[in-house]
């Protein structure tokens, strides 16, 4: 494997050659991809304030984070970024189950000498500090407050870390970069979408630097992603499918933010519709699984209706989607 601590970035690229974004801001890259750099998506679509906000995170160590709806693409936003940089990428999903010891570190019994011997294993954090590597928090509004607590005094820009175990201070390696994604904005679960998250303290939220917002794409935008991943349905006939399936999931949408529907369909999701209607080569059956099947049966005749209004055809469970009657006795 790399060691990446010896790793540094000897070039720097310009933003509007390599993202098409017209802006003179020039980035430090590495030479060379290792084994810890994301994968070149060549289909994704960069949203420009999202991406000059990323951008000035890897060039000027700002803090950022990043809030969007779930299926945006917010963590796969910095990935790609990342990816063309050659930047070592780590994504750490704070979910209920990440404890303080899983990003700090802990005791561990190992042989040494044929002897079991007790041995500090360093956490994710640690490790990333001393290296040049992008850490991304993904949903971040979701971490527990034992674990946030340990993450804010990293988010200061020259924030060193203080293993109390070993009362040793690390201080940030000059490359380190820290980026968090999350569904809210820090507020709790106002919408009744997103349960689990928490309220985040304030004066952690003041420390980063660049917050920005990740919304949908647009129609044709969307519908090209999800051609350059489904390349089969790239035909006459699929490609007015396509624009189809993202107008229905963009319905759906528009009747989340009204409260009509308590689900929305996100472009990870058209996606998915497509990639079945190609398993099962019948387009309303594919629907269902992808996503009538995981709306609530009170809300089906809503979906049913969209998918009526966009394909001009009804769909094979419309009969079932009404909620059953009451007989008073």
């Amino acid at each position: 494997m790399t060691d990446l601590t010896l790793l540094q970035p000897t070039a720097t690229i310009s933003v509007r050659e390599m993202f098409g974004i017209d802006s003179d801001m020039r980035v430090p890259a590495f030479a060379q991809a290792c084994e810890h750099v994301p994968r070149v998506d060549t289909a994704y679509r960069f949203n420009r304030q999202v991406t000059l906000a990323i951008l000035a995170g890897f060039a000027h160590n700002r803090r950022v984070v990043i809030q969007g709806l779930h299926g945006t693409g917010k963590s796969t936003h910095i990935e790609q970024v990342a990816a063309r940089l050659n930047w070592p990428c780590v994504r750490v999903n704070l979910d209920g189950h990440i404890s303080r010891l899983d990003l700090v570190g802990k005791d561990v019994i190992a042989l040494q000498d044929g002897k079991q011997v007790t041995q500090f294993q360093e956490g994710i954090l640690p490790w990333s500090l001393q290296r040049p590597v992008a850490i991304v928090f993904d949903e971040y509004d979701a971490g527990r407050p034992d674990v946030m607590f340990v993450i804010q005094r990293v988010l200061e820009r020259e924030g060193s870390f203080t293993l109390l175990d070993q009362k040793r201070v690390i201080q940030p390696h000059e490359y380190f970069r820290l980026f968090a994604t999350m569904n809210t904005l820090g507020q709790g679960n106002l919408s009744g979408l997103y349960h689990g998250t928490q309220i985040l303290n304030h004066a952690q939220l003041d420390r980063w630097n660049l917050v920005t917002t990740l919304d949908y794409l647009a129609p044709d935008e969307e519908a090209a992603i999800v051609l350059a991943r489904v390349p089969a349905m790239d035909t006459p006939q699929g490609r007015p499918q396509i624009d189809a399936m993202v107008a229905l999931a963009n319905l759906t949408r528009k009747g989340f933010a009204v409260g009509d529907l308590s689900l929305l369909m996100s472009p990870r999701t058209v996606i998915t519709w497509a990639e079945n209607t190609q398993i099962f080569h019948d387009l309303k059956l594919a629907f269902e699984l992808s996503f009538f099947n995981k709306c609530e049966p009170a809300e089906r005749i809503i979906v049913a209706e969209y998918f009526q209004r966009c394909f001009a055809q009804e769909l094979n469970a419309q009969a079932d989607a009404a909620p059953p009657h009451v007989h008073v006795g």
